[in-house]
């Protein structure tokens, strides 16, 4: 098991060369559990964006979402998001219907196919995210599953402020 950050130290100071920083901590944490997750489901075919998307897909509205609002559930980019439906649509994981209000906009819908896919997906990654968190003290995980949501929070919160390109 990794050694443990002593928190009983005070932290260097925030431009410290010495002190950890939020986005090599972020992307390194990012980039492990992406490659341990795609690693585990390769022999699926299906990718982990594919995994997040029939995610929120089966705990949204069981009508449907449209493609923006998925974009916006996964934090993506639109041309990103409709690369990604038309090749789970092509796989026959997901349907598209005319928005019944719309007509530019279609309702995005998992396919018995992809629920089938989607809980085969789901036990792995429950079970990859349970062994990642051992590093942790059972009584502290929930706390930082939290406190990382909140940090989550404020990342999109500060890139929302922050003003576009060429502005």
């Amino acid at each position: 098991m990794p050694a443990r950050p002593n928190s009983k130290r005070s932290a260097p100071p925030i431009d410290s060369p010495d002190r950890r920083r939020l986005p090599p901590l972020l992307r390194r944490a990012w980039y492990g559990l992406n490659q341990a997750f795609r690693r585990r489901i390769a022999h699926t075919k299906a990718t982990p964006d594919q995994f997040t998307a029939l995610r929120c897909l089966t705990e949204a509205d069981p009508k449907g979402i449209t493609q923006g609002e998925l974009t916006q559930m996964m934090s993506s980019d639109p041309n990103t998001i409709a690369s990604l439906v038309e090749r789970m649509e092509a796989a026959g994981w997901i349907e598209r219907l005319a928005h019944e209000k719309d007509r530019r906009a279609y309702r995005i819908r998992v396919k018995p196919a992809g629920r089938l896919l989607y809980k085969q997906l789901r036990q792995l990654a429950i079970e990859l995210q349970a062994s990642v968190l051992t590093v942790l003290p059972d009584g502290e995980r929930e706390a930082f599953l939290t406190q990382l949501a909140a940090v989550a929070i404020a990342c999109r919160d500060a890139a929302e402020k922050s003003p576009k390109r060429g502005k």
